[in-house]
């Protein structure tokens, strides 16, 4: 494909939260020692006042977050994937999920595109963490188009939201004039051969897999499914019924993500043939994030492989 723009998700997340702070008087912010890396601290220059270090102590910035919910205001409250899904589950889970409170959580560094920091901070569980909570909404957008208008719909749905932010510089798919709505996928390229369903960072590798794949004789559609759950039952059942068979992708484990969505939702109501692209039951490591990802398989090289097999 030609040469796209490239930007990072968590710079978009820091972005859309200062526009979206001068519009609205009653959005603060918390941070756990990590403003500059989850890129809060954009908002943080523009209003100071409303943003709040909490410090190393991620489950209690969960909870001052739920507090400042119950007075009217709107929390986003940050920090890396593993620390925000992983340390503090237990506060999301009884403080925020529980009383079902308006706090947004904007989870950075997610994934093995972490890279070099290694299988301790590489989240690929939060998906499925955050899914197991009753009524919250669990996303990951696939560019910075996205990104932010998905911080935008967060801030506008009243109820807890799970937001999924990468490190790494990600193409652009969007347009200037794409709309994002929690709860719906997108048709980035119509087929009826297979379906591959992907988000986050995955959604660019299979635009670039469908295209490869076309010149091999196989006509591949591609959905962007950035909302996990609640996930766009009709969007993935009509795309099952069209093609046959389904392949997803993304930078999660293959256990308890969005494949698991799938798969729950078609064996039950349309058994499909999927095949699952993802974090295949194990830990990452050190090394540079292009490269780990190409190692685990996240990758268009071994989309194409999988939908070559697939459709024998």
């Amino acid at each position: 494909m030609a040469d796209v723009k490239k930007i990072a998700t968590r710079d978009s997340y820091g972005n859309a939260l200062a526009a979206l702070g001068a519009e609205h008087e009653n959005l603060v912010v918390l941070d756990a020692d990590l403003a500059g890396a989850t890129k809060t601290g954009v908002f943080k220059k523009a209003f100071p006042e409303r943003h709040f270090d909490c410090g190393i102590a991620e489950a209690n910035m969960i909870c001052v977050a739920a507090g400042m919910a119950t007075t009217g205001l709107v929390p986003f409250a940050s920090s890396f994937a593993m620390f925000a899904a992983g340390r503090a589950f237990e506060q999301v889970r009884n403080s925020i999920g529980y009383p079902h409170l308006n706090v947004k959580i904007g989870a950075t560094h997610g994934g093995i595109s972490v890279g070099e920091d290694g299988a301790s901070h590489q989240c690929c569980e939060d998906f499925a963490l955050m899914r197991s909570i009753p009524g919250m909404v669990v996303m990951s957008p696939a560019d910075d188009v996205e990104a932010k208008a998905m911080v935008k719909a967060a801030y506008e749905y009243v109820g807890p939201v799970y937001m999924r932010f990468g490190r790494a510089a990600v193409p652009v798919v969007h347009g200037e004039d794409f709309t994002f709505q929690i709860g719906k996928g997108e048709i980035l390229r119509d087929g009826s051969d297979v379906a591959i369903i992907a988000n986050g960072l995955m959604v660019y590798e299979a635009i670039v897999a469908a295209e490869e794949l076309a010149a091999k004789g196989i006509n591949a559609m591609v959905i962007n499914m950035a909302t996990i759950k609640p996930l766009d039952e009709e969007l993935v059942l009509a795309a099952a019924k069209k093609c046959g068979k389904v392949i997803t992708c993304e930078e999660h484990s293959v256990i308890g993500g969005l494949g698991e969505a799938v798969c729950s939702l078609l064996s039950e109501k349309l058994p499909t043939k999927v095949a699952r692209i993802g974090v295949n039951d194990e830990f990452g490591h050190s090394g540079p994030a292009g490269a780990l990802l190409k190692a685990f398989g996240l990758s268009a090289e071994h989309i194409v492989e999988t939908a070559v097999e697939l459709c024998k």
